[in-house]
């Protein structure tokens, strides 16, 4: 019998496959197999049927090893003898029976969270379990975020071991901490954020030389402040990273340090972290040295302000910022330098946007703003990425274990598929010897997009077939950025990584390094491993408020027209992000006007009759058709299809109604009827 091991992932559409471990090819398991896992548990699953083709492997679950979670997130609804809690997340399809002593005084339509007491061994079974925390009514503002945070296991209370820590943190810096430190606080260092930053990690200055520029970048020394045996540190690790979702941030570390005494405010000492670098006028750096300093910023502005002085011109932000507009330029003329270095070298400049999204005092969204990168941002990435490269170099000259962020190579099959999709526009990523890809193969298709229509899809489906960065113990590379060495030294406020490299460097510069590397390098390689998972945590949380916020705000359109590009053209419809950053997809059932078939070759939807095609790439105008809360969806309909398709959601949905309301009162007497039978052959046996 041939097992695997691996996670079960269930897709919203209910299909479950099991990832391995090994990073071998994903096991198909049909839902008759799944033996009561559900999404993201670690299981074993025994082969059945092996792949074929393009076509994946079949198993079947042969044993649960671990539950990915304890807790869901759900609706409570009761009644006098029952209660049951339906999750949020479509991809459990069982509801969770609670006993009305265990519901915590929650009431029908609150917001839940439900601890599992029982798993469910197959379909048939029941979920059982208790309610923990009540969230607050479903509709009540906030709760919907809320939900999603309990779902993704975020909290922003700490617990009270970290805060009586914290409690004993100065809120400034004392003149003993700053004594053994390089004074830098005569230099006009600056901060360059968002408009509501309030974590400031990253200071830089820049002067011109003789043989090219010195880069100053100073970095919140939070490592003075987290000392590696307390509760503080634990909370940051088990935390892994801060998360930003549309109206709140999840902080790893409580607010007296992220937003007071690490924050790098200006007009305030703090103490920093330095990457003090000397580079010459082709980007390359001639010398580098870290130091623990102590900082003064003089001057905290923004990207929009940057901008506006820089490339705008604006007079009165310009006079405004006088003093400090001479390193304003330099800072500008080191980013021309480092961007045509790394560019030179086939780092791949993808160009995404970024959707932010307003919320009223309600929670509700009122407005969607897309921004894509500008100057004032690309002068601070230029400046943190070199600080990263020379941070993991120091390790590599030290020979001491290190913490590495790593982006491997694509997957051959992922790039095959790839030109698939973008060789009818004219598109092709080469492959050299043994189907290896360099950096400067993709970015040189990146590059021939830049200003035409198809700009956007190439954007999107390469990014798309790229593997994910994650960290590691290992020094294995950056592939998107073209860089050999590569680590996250940056941000420690908002990432524990960037922690752990401040606290090597200063073992570096002590001479402290450990002399027992194989017991230093499992303890990196559990670090990684935790952060790695965390941090795609906080990307599927954000990804989930995102969603759920722009598909509540689609919700004032239905019936309205928009334009859009189709981003993605699969059997069942094509998807199509409108010019505000929202997607949603056109399914083939929605197109009435003829049968539209999917041709694999021209990765395009063909009607039979009229022979109409719509092809990745091309603009098309939307209708809002409808928008679904729970699954975060949008579905779009051409506006031609428009008045048919009203007139039959509205039907389709009077005959849900009334199915739903008759299936409650079936499955109602049949729980009563099973609680009542179970009772009477079981002596003093509580269901519950």
């Amino acid at each position: 019998m041939v097992t695997t091991e691996g996670i079960l992932i269930v897709t919203m559409k209910g299909m479950n496959f099991v990832s391995p471990i090994d990073g071998s090819a994903d096991i198909h398991v049909r839902g008759r197999y799944a033996k009561g896992a559900m999404h993201g548990d670690r299981v074993v699953v025994r082969i059945v049927k092996e792949s074929v083709r393009d076509r994946a492997a079949e198993g079947e679950i042969v044993e649960i090893l671990e539950r990915g979670t304890n807790t869901l997130v759900g609706t409570l609804e009761k009644s006098n003898s029952l209660a049951f809690v339906t999750s949020d997340d479509p991809r459990v399809k069982h509801e969770i029976f609670v006993s009305p002593k265990h519901i915590a005084g929650a009431k029908t339509g609150d917001k839940v969270v439900v601890e599992i007491t029982k798993w469910a061994k197959d379909k048939k079974d029941y979920i059982r379990g208790k309610v923990v925390e009540v969230l607050g009514r479903y509709d009540a503002p906030g709760v919907d975020i809320l939900s999603v945070m309990r779902t993704y296991n975020l909290y922003d209370e700490f617990p009270e071991k970290v805060m009586r820590e914290i409690d004993e943190i100065p809120d400034e810096v004392l003149s003993d901490e700053a004594s053994n430190r390089r004074d830098l606080r005569e230099f006009p260092i600056v901060t360059i954020d968002g408009e509501d930053a309030k974590d400031l990690d990253d200071g830089v200055y820049a002067e011109e030389l003789e043989e090219g520029f010195r880069l100053l970048v100073a970095i919140a020394d939070v490592s003075h402040y987290v000392g590696v045996n307390t509760a503080l540190n634990h909370e940051a690790l088990k935390r892994g990273t801060s998360v930003y979702l549309a109206d709140r941030v999840v902080p790893m570390l409580p607010k007296k340090l992220s937003n007071g005494i690490c924050s790098l405010n200006a007009n305030e000492d703090r103490l920093a972290m330095a990457a003090d670098m000397i580079i010459n006028f082709h980007g390359e750096v001639v010398k580098s040295e870290f130091y623990p300093a102590v900082i003064c910023v003089k001057r905290r502005l923004s990207y929009r302000i940057v901008n506006k002085i820089l490339v705008d011109k604006d007079k009165v932000l310009t006079k405004d910022n006088k003093d400090i507009l001479p390193m304003l330029k330099i800072l500008k003329k080191l980013r021309n330098v480092l961007l045509k270095k790394r560019q030179k070298a086939g780092a791949i400049e993808f160009e995404t946007t970024e959707v932010k999204i307003k919320l009223d005092a309600e929670g509700k969204p009122v407005k969607l703003e897309k921004r894509t990168g500008s100057l004032g941002e690309s002068v601070i990435e230029e400046c943190m990425l070199i600080a990263n490269e020379e941070a993991a170099k120091l390790f590599e000259k030290k020979k001491v274990p290190g913490i590495y962020r790593v982006h491997p190579q694509p997957k051959e099959d992922d790039i095959d598929a790839l030109n698939e999709k973008i060789s009818p526009l004219g598109y092709f990523i080469k492959k050299r010897r043994g189907g290896r890809i360099l950096p400067k193969d993709v970015q040189s298709v990146i590059k021939k997009s830049k200003g035409k229509p198809e700009e956007t899809i190439i954007n999107f489906t390469t990014l798309r077939a790229m593997q994910q960065a994650y960290y590691s113990e290992k020094n294995d590379g950056h592939f998107g950025l073209s860089k050999e060495f590569y680590t996250h030294f940056t941000s420690p406020i908002r990432r524990y990584p960037d922690l752990i490299v401040h606290r090597i460097i200063k073992e570096i510069l002590l001479n402290e390094t450990p002399k027992d590397k194989n017991k230093r390098l499992i303890l990196l390689k559990e670090i990684a491993k935790q952060t790695s998972g965390r941090e795609r945590n906080a990307i599927e949380a954000e990804r989930a408020v995102s969603d759920l916020k722009k598909a509540e705000y689609m919700g004032n359109f239905l019936g309205e027209e928009f334009e859009g590009i189709i981003t993605s053209v699969t059997n069942f419809g094509m998807f199509v992000e409108l010019d505000n950053g929202v997607e949603g997809l056109v399914h083939v059932s929605n197109m009435t006007r003829d049968r539209y078939v999917y041709d694999e070759r021209s990765f395009s939807l063909i009607g039979e009759r009229t022979g109409e095609e719509y092809r990745l790439g091309e603009k098309l105008t939307v209708a809002v058709l409808k928008v679904d809360l729970k699954e975060r969806s949008i579905d779009f309909c051409l506006p031609e299809d428009m008045l048919i398709l009203s007139e039959a959601e509205r039907k389709e949905k009077k005959k849900a109604a009334k199915l739903k309301k008759k299936q409650e009162s079936k499955e109602h007497k049949k729980s009563k009827h099973k609680h009542r039978r179970k009772s009477k052959h079981k002596k003093n046996y509580n269901f519950w």
